[in-house]
């Protein structure tokens, strides 16, 4: 994603999932031919141009074995927040999976097969 429109209609538009390292933005463009678009937003307040750019390109490397759980037409903005300099690659990575579940259900029949069901051990 490089056009600003497309970033703010994530941001303004779209559902929002926030983390301690990081905040998604999703949101749907309405044409499902579209492939998903995945954008990066790293201010000056997480670090230097130096750290800004390696956080930039972890949670770029991240979302390329990601980018297929996306739905076609979407719209995906990853805000790193000030922790995700510090933060090891595997922390970043569990705290992205967190916020894409939330906000597509990539994983949601998992885990609704994981808790028991409201009737089991009820009468």
């Amino acid at each position: 994603m490089r056009r600003g429109e497309e970033f703010a209609s994530a941001i303004r538009k779209g559902r929002r999932a926030g983390r301690p390292t990081l905040v998604a933005h999703f949101s749907d463009r309405g044409d499902p031919r579209d492939p998903p678009l995945v954008g990066f937003v790293v201010s000056k307040a997480v670090g230097g141009a130096v750290v800004r750019n390696q956080v930039k390109r972890r949670l770029r490397h991240l979302m390329r074995d990601r980018l297929h759980t996306l739905p076609r037409g979407s719209l995906l903005v990853v805000r790193a927040n000030p922790q995700a300099a510090s933060a090891r690659s595997e922390h970043l990575a569990a705290e992205l999976d967190v916020a894409l579940d939330r906000l597509i259900g990539r994983r949601a029949s998992g885990r609704r097969s994981d808790r028991p069901a409201a009737t089991d051990g009820q009468a």
